[in-house]
């Protein structure tokens, strides 16, 4: 996680408490996993973004309107999923500065999955399993900062924990990785959300292996494994 003098100034005791907590939950990753460290995108088209003095800077005046929209928009079938996964960050960034922005996207990416399968007959998609569970645990993520004092950006941490208390995000994406077993990114993915979850160290482990070995064959994959360190 990288954050500014200021912040670190502002409210030490507050940071260390929340990453030895984080650290305590995690196999050795620093921060949040599915916040602090964007991912490398290459020119793949996403949301406006900034970033550059700290991970939630997104785009001065972005309309926080046209989010839900432009998120659908950008989730296409081709769209490789390391580019789901820093959309849906920077989603769920721009999302928890409103409680009701954050409520629509959630609602639109999940009801991508009854549409896509009345589209395809019955058939579930697993990229809109992935994405619904993917925004959840972004989510999630979201919630746990706040009870660590993180208020930077204008995030509504609490908003964000109520909208995914009762959903497992892990699961959808477990379940869309069941319906593509060679995803190397989806693997990735999943270990990261175990990273971030008690108890589910094995998890992690498998699923980082299976990223790793799937990233020969993936060059966008192969310079985003940075995020899995051990």
């Amino acid at each position: 996680m990288r954050l500014t003098p200021r912040q670190i100034v502002r409210r030490p005791a507050t940071l260390v408490l929340m990453g030895l907590v984080l650290a305590s939950a995690r196999p050795a990753l620093a921060g949040p996993p599915l916040l602090c460290h964007p991912f490398n995108i290459g020119a793949a088209k996403s949301l406006p973004w900034n970033g550059a003095s700290s991970w939630y800077d997104g785009q001065s005046g972005y309309a926080l309107q046209r989010l839900a929209d432009d998120t659908e928009a950008l989730l296409t079938p081709s769209t490789p999923v390391i580019v789901r996964m820093e959309t849906l960050r920077r989603a769920a960034i721009y999302a928890s500065r409103d409680p009701q922005v954050a409520k629509r996207l959630y609602l639109t990416i999940n009801d991508r999955i009854r549409a896509a399968a009345q589209a395809a007959g019955g058939k579930t998609d697993p990229l809109s399993l992935f994405d619904a569970g993917y925004l959840t645990e972004t989510f999630r993520e979201i919630g746990r900062l706040g009870k660590y004092g993180f208020r930077e950006g204008g995030m509504d941490s609490e908003a964000a924990a109520a909208l995914v208390q009762n959903v497992d995000g892990y699961a959808l994406v477990e379940k869309s990785l069941m319906m593509r077993p060679g995803d190397a990114s989806i693997n990735l993915a999943a270990a990261l959300i175990a990273s971030s979850t008690t108890g589910r160290g094995d998890q992690y482990r498998l699923h980082a292996e299976r990223a790793r070995a799937g990233a020969k064959q993936d060059a966008l994959l192969a310079i985003n494994l940075a995020s899995i360190t051990d």
